[in-house]
């Protein structure tokens, strides 16, 4: 993306506000924008839905404080990032008019776009995500970057110390055209969503295990066209991988273990015992310190995205 050079304007009105006319340009290249009033903030409901308190005349499903998903039909700017648009005849319009007047700043909505932004927020964030992730995109903010990835997920603050994840029900703020092509949104910006207890069990204890521990073997696995050295190996090496994470990132380890391994098997006939390799993916978690629950849900995560992807 590269900043617009030159807006044509018409001699007989006045010119547009700088943020409105950048505004057109992202809706032209498919960006959801909205405006943000001071301190990032996007501007506050609309007449409509500030005193509605259930159902009735909130034009888009009363929703005064972001609690039921959908775009944002109100004439006036409302519901932050919901109200994002491509829409011209909605940014130009005269029920916008004041907002763009007031506003500071310009945001889009990532998600609308099918794109990712991984928010770091501080020098020790840059590094980990130039050690870590792999090169895309990239934009200077005020405390740091943006990291910008072709593909929409679920949005989460703090998945690491200075990372946000915004994308879906998100919004973020434009500070420009970046540098460097987009390339597609990783697995490993996918894992960082999955959230571990904050609170570990004590070293030595876990919080849950399966009583005796499952193992993959042929007899579980009839319809398998690997090998069982193949299968066993890549397993080992996932479980290893897991197991290391004795500190932090055993789940999101445990994630992106089960979506590799789940796209082995995509192309076998079947059953292939994943049922079996998905608990011993679990206990391994579970021994390092995630509590089951969560180490259960990063799995499923994991195969059943594995699964989708497949469809």
């Amino acid at each position: 993306m590269t900043h617009p050079t030159d807006f044509p304007r018409d001699p007989n009105r006045p010119a547009l506000p700088t943020h409105l006319r950048t505004a057109i340009w992202l809706a032209e290249l498919g960006l959801p924008a909205i405006p943000l009033r001071e301190g990032k903030l996007p501007f506050g409901n609309c007449t409509a839905c500030t005193s509605s308190k259930g159902p009735g005349p909130c034009r888009c499903g009363d929703r005064p404080n972001m609690k039921f998903a959908g775009p944002c039909n109100c004439p006036a700017p409302c519901h932050g990032w919901a109200a994002a648009t491509t829409d011209p005849d909605i940014l130009t319009g005269p029920a916008w008019a004041t907002a763009w007047r007031q506003a500071v700043a310009l945001a889009y909505h990532p998600a609308g776009a099918h794109l990712t932004v991984v928010d770091l927020d501080n020098a020790d964030a840059m590094a980990w995500a130039r050690e870590n992730l792999p090169a895309t995109k990239t934009v200077a903010t005020n405390r740091g970057q943006h990291w910008i990835y072709r593909g929409a997920m679920q949005s989460a603050n703090k998945v690491r110390p200075g990372v946000d994840i915004k994308s879906l029900m998100s919004y973020a703020r434009w500070y420009g055209p970046g540098t460097g092509p987009i390339t597609a949104l990783p697995d490993i910006v996918r894992a960082l969503v999955v959230r571990e207890e904050s609170t570990r069990p004590p070293r030595g204890e876990v919080d849950s295990s399966s009583p005796t521990r499952a193992t993959w073997d042929r007899m579980v696995a009839t319809g398998c066209r690997h090998t069982d050295t193949f299968v066993r190996t890549g397993l080992d090496r996932g479980l290893a991988r897991i197991t290391a994470c004795r500190e932090q990132g055993a789940g999101s380890t445990a994630y992106g273990v089960a979506r590799f391994l789940a796209h082995q098997h995509t192309a076998c006939p079947g059953p292939c015992g994943l049922e079996v390799i998905e608990r011993q993916i679990i206990d391994a978690a579970v021994a390092v310190g995630v509590p089951e629950a969560y180490a259960a849900r990063a799995v499923a995560n994991g195969f059943n995205a594995e699964a989708v992807r497949a469809s």
